[in-house]
This record gives structure tokens, sequence and C-alpha cells, in this order.
């Protein structure tokens, strides 16, 4: 992931593209915590420590 800030809607599509793969079984780039069993919730986790392998071209 680059440095850039992606907008609202960027960040959406990349969160919703990785939470898709994961509740079809794709293996998370993180540790999961214990108590987190949303696919959302880890995608969005992945997304703030940089772990998701999409990128935006402009």
């Amino acid at each position: 992931m680059t440095t850039e800030t992606y907008t609202k809607y960027e960040k959406a599509r990349i969160i919703g593209a990785r939470a898709l793969q994961l509740a079809y079984g794709a293996p998370p780039l993180v540790k999961v915590p214990e108590h987190m069993i949303n696919p959302i919730d880890l995608a969005e986790l992945e997304f703030e420590k940089g772990a998701i392998p999409i990128t935006i071209l402009k």
C-alpha cells in the first residue's frame, strides 16, 4: 500500500472487496483477535495495518 490517501469511496471499495474475499475463505493477512468474527471488521483492521494487497490506479 502506498502512502496516498484514499477517498472514502476507494476505501469502502477496498474494504468491501477484501471482506468478500475473507467471507469466502481467504486467509487473513494479520493476526486475528479472538473476538473478531465479522469479515468487514477484519478487512478494516487489515486496511489500517496496510496489509491488503489491493491498489487503486488513477
